[in-house]
């Protein structure tokens, strides 16, 4: 329980309930995602948002490039 105290306990109230609350549930998965891996709360979020967002982000402009490459060649 203390992890998700701690990991709540991450951020400030930003003000808008709908956001803190989307937070919430947030650090409550990442918390119980954690702990099904056996790593830390921190781990998971350098893994996500470190190394997975940024992967999925060049992949998706690479995928963008190839694509809107064939429909300039294909007109």
């Amino acid at each position: 329980m203390n992890k998700y105290i701690d990991a709540y306990n991450s951020m400030g109230n930003s003000g808008f309930e709908l956001i803190d609350f989307v937070f919430k549930v947030c650090v409550i998965v990442l918390v119980d995602l954690a702990n099904l891996i056996g790593i830390s709360y921190e781990a998971i979020n350098i893994i996500i948002f470190v190394f997975l967002q940024p992967a999925l982000i060049l992949l998706f402009f690479i995928l963008w490039r190839k694509e809107r490459k064939k429909n300039i060649i294909n007109q």
